[in-house]
């Protein structure tokens, strides 16, 4: 067991936008060290979705699908007394944000489409109107949860 939590590396802010959150995505969507691969896929995911929707740019409505696909509760299993329960548990912010990117890119995956970024695109716009299979996983997480609130006394 460690005596001192584990340090967070920081992150460079990426070249276009100067946002650290954008790399973070990156870091996620990345496969076989290919960062400069994946950054094209964003950057191209991102162009789509400002020429679909003109209403917004690009980068705030993926923030936008972020935080519509952002769960606040899960469930964890807990064994108590020989059986198992799943207790609803808040999520600290930094595991909302990981698993919101994880789930996005992983649906995108999922989709039917030609190249990465535009089965990244289509998720991103799915996503900020509170569509897509990434925002359906967030209400199953939160229903699974409200499902189980009976147990949160065993809360730890």
């Amino acid at each position: 067991m460690r005596k001192a939590r584990a340090k967070k590396a920081p992150l460079l802010p990426d070249s276009k936008y100067g946002d650290t959150l954008v790399t973070r995505f990156v870091n996620n969507l990345m496969r076989d060290g290919k960062k400069d691969l994946s950054f094209n896929i964003f950057y191209k995911a991102i162009d789509r979705v400002e020429e679909l929707t003109k209403e917004k740019k690009g980068i705030e409505l993926w923030k936008e699908a972020l935080t519509n696909v952002m769960p606040h509760v899960e469930v964890r299993s807990r064994r108590v007394g020989g059986a198992t329960f799943q207790i609803p548990m808040q999520i600290r912010p930094d595991r909302k944000i990981s698993m919101a990117m994880k789930w996005l890119i992983s649906f995108s995956k999922k989709r039917n489409g030609k190249s990465m970024s535009i089965k990244l695109a289509d998720e991103i716009i799915a996503a900020s109107k509170e569509e897509g299979a990434a925002v359906k996983k967030r209400v199953d997480t939160h229903k699974m949860a409200e499902a189980n609130k009976a147990f949160s006394h065993f809360r730890f």
